[in-house]
């Protein structure tokens, strides 16, 4: 018989602990695999950005608003390919009042230019240019709140009083990651004759894509030291690392996170090491018989390493066979729905998995170093004598 052979039996002489570590083994893998699901939806958007796509805001925070004279010469310059606008709205459906979605006021004749990742049938683009009221909607906030091509909504706003009513002429496809699927955009215009005297003609960014051969880093220093001798300067960052600067405040989560997943596998690693010590110690007498007749301390190793690789792989498979429905297809999809705002994308990465399947493994192996020294230096007459 071989070794793998031999070591799978030995597995299954002790059924109720090999089930009993397997479950553990599966639990340990489940959890890393949500913990870094739950990692990946966060960053998800901001490792999918357009890599010539420049995000200019004003510089002391976000929140303050830039001169739309800003805009006019931003396109203006070499290094732009060209640009938009946008306003933050905080819209929300009274009828939805715990749902939360982003609500921007755009510029409809530029919007399409700069997000050339948001997919638009060209009659549905058409009547949203055409329509001074007319939104556009992401498609999984459509599902997700019921919504129907035609229908006129009703939002409020903390930010802008009273209810602003909208009729939705388009739906959008997100083709990247970095573009949320559920967002609703409207005209700035008729954001801007409903404002304050005082901020008329104020937009709250800029987003604008660099021409063919310039360079985003390049593009958007050029941008801030333009207007860095006016009243309103300004901080231009490339998508990415826009999309990094609001990670940035839940880095501490983001760190716990990791923390608590490398917990996990230490845990599951300290599972296997006792189920194959206890193993090694119960079979000390066969091992002697093993080596009487002529096995090497070698083959002893390769057995304990054999079945604490067999352990992690079993756990690691049934971990994953239990993953991928209750994420992918259970509470993926439901944090998708609910959550979109915040998790557009919930699903296990093959990424993911391949870490898991190759942590599983690896962590049982190096459990299995202790027992299979301790196999490796069996001396046969003592072991015999302990036995008889």
């Amino acid at each position: 018989m071989s070794i793998p052979g031999l070591a799978a039996r030995n597995l299954l002489r002790n059924k109720l602990r090999s089930f009993l570590t397997v479950s553990g083994v599966t639990v340990g893998v489940l959890a890393f695999v949500l913990l870094r699901t739950v990692i990946w939806a966060w960053t998800a958007q901001s490792e999918d950005t357009a890599v010539d796509r420049i995000v200019t805001r004003h510089k002391v925070t976000f929140v303050m608003e830039l001169p739309m004279s800003h805009f006019d010469e931003i396109r203006s310059m070499k290094e732009v390919r060209c640009a938009t606008y946008q306003n933050w709205f905080g819209g929300k459906d009274p009828s939805h009042d715990q749902e939360f979605f982003a609500t921007i006021a755009c510029d409809e004749k530029t919007l399409f230019d700069v997000y050339d990742d948001m997919e638009t049938p060209p009659d549905q683009k058409k009547a949203f240019l055409e329509d001074k009221q007319g939104a556009l909607v992401g498609e999984k906030l459509m599902q997700r709140l019921g919504w129907k091509l035609g229908q006129t909504v009703v939002l409020q706003s903390q930010i802008y009083p009273g209810d602003w009513e909208f009729h939705i002429v388009g739906v959008y496809k997100a083709l990247r990651k970095a573009v949320d699927p559920a967002q609703v955009f409207f005209h700035w215009d008729m954001l801007n004759e409903r404002r304050p005297a005082r901020i008329k003609d104020h937009i709250g960014w800029i987003v604008s894509r660099v021409a063919p051969g310039a360079s985003a880093a390049r593009t958007s220093l050029a941008i801030d030291e333009h207007f860095d001798a006016l009243d309103v300067q300004t901080l231009s960052q490339d998508e990415h690392a826009f999309q990094q600067s609001f990670l940035a405040m839940f880095s501490a989560v983001l760190t716990a996170l990791d923390t608590v997943s490398l917990v996990i596998l230490g845990i599951m690693m300290l599972i296997l090491g006792n189920t194959l010590a206890m193993g090694v110690r119960e079979r000390t007498g066969e091992y002697a018989v093993l080596r009487a007749i002529g096995f090497l301390p070698r083959h002893m190793v390769a057995l304990v390493v054999a079945e604490a690789a067999a352990l992690g792989f079993v756990g690691g498979a049934v971990g994953l066979a239990v993953a991928f429905p209750l994420i992918n297809l259970g509470m993926g999809r439901y944090i998708e729905e609910n959550f979109g705002g915040m998790f557009p994308f919930f699903r296990v990465t093959p990424s993911a998995a391949i870490v898991a399947m190759a942590l599983s493994i690896a962590l049982a192996v190096v459990a299995s170093v202790p027992p299979a020294l301790a196999a490796y230096r069996l001396r046969v007459v003592d072991a015999l004598r302990r036995v008889a």
